[in-house]
């Protein structure tokens, strides 16, 4: 990093969090990491994006990933809504951050949407990676493939080097998100409250979702909204185009995020 990195613990009401906080302007940008990623797995693109853009910027792992205090599993269907409604605010107000930019991958791109929807405090522009509002049966097949992985391949070790307990990280994500009670889970109702700018960034090889995410947003939100597909892209399209994707969500900053 180049512009004074800033590696820190927070204590919240629901345990300590780690986080990293690049000084910067306003407003400043957050990002929110998937569902099995965490603060040192965004690989440096958040102060990437910090450098190009001059901005503040906040990156943080989780309760439950990476070195944050774990939670009690299983998850509730309603994790993200939590996540979105309770503890983001929580941080916000803790390290004085005021009408952020949201940049959410996968999970962190639903908890974007349920925030800004809510319209309980200001946001300034969303950019989101590979988003979800609904559960598709893509999304429930690539999550199952997922846990094969997990069960049959290197997938735990990889993640291990990553997140203080992985077992429970990993089933904390996938035992809810393959439960019966979660193909119901559906955020469209979040959608009409966001009258702020959206960027939506989606590979036409995600393995987890399909277009019909971005269709979704594209028809609930009531402000502005631009779509980009990625050809050949996955899952983790900001780490596969890492190039392409920093200049989208960087001039997006530029254009829409003031």
């Amino acid at each position: 990093m180049t512009r004074g990195r800033s590696a820190a613990e927070l204590e919240l009401r629901g345990g300590t969090i780690e986080y990293e906080l690049l000084p910067g302007g306003d407003p400043p940008l957050v990002f929110l990491h998937e569902g099995l990623g965490c603060l040192g797995l965004w690989r440096g693109l958040p102060a990437e994006v910090a450098d190009k853009t001059g901005r503040a910027v906040l990156a943080y792992s989780r309760f439950g990933y990476g070195c944050s205090d774990p939670v009690a599993l299983p998850r509730p269907v309603r994790y993200m809504h939590d996540e979105a409604l309770t503890v983001l605010p929580e941080l916000l107000d803790a390290l004085d951050l005021h009408r952020p930019l949201l940049i959410g991958h996968s999970d962190g791109a639903s908890i974007a949407l349920i925030h800004a929807g809510a319209r309980s405090r200001p946001v300034t522009a969303l950019a989101l990676l590979a988003p979800h509002v609904i559960v598709e049966d893509e999304t429930v097949a690539g999550i199952a493939s997922a846990r094969d992985a997990y069960l049959g391949s290197d997938l735990a070790a990889r993640l291990g080097r990553w997140h203080r307990d992985v077992d429970a990280t990993f089933w904390g994500w996938n035992d809810v998100w393959l439960s019966p009670e979660f193909r119901g889970w559906d955020i469209r109702g979040s959608l009409p409250g966001i009258t702020e700018p959206v960027l939506i960034l989606q590979g036409d090889a995600d393995s987890y979702g399909t277009w019909a995410q971005v269709e979704a947003i594209e028809r609930g939100v009531s402000g502005p909204c631009r779509s980009v597909p990625v050809p050949g892209a996955g899952h983790a399209l900001h780490l596969e185009r890492r190039a392409e994707i920093v200049e989208a969500v960087t001039d997006f900053v530029s254009v829409d995020g003031s």
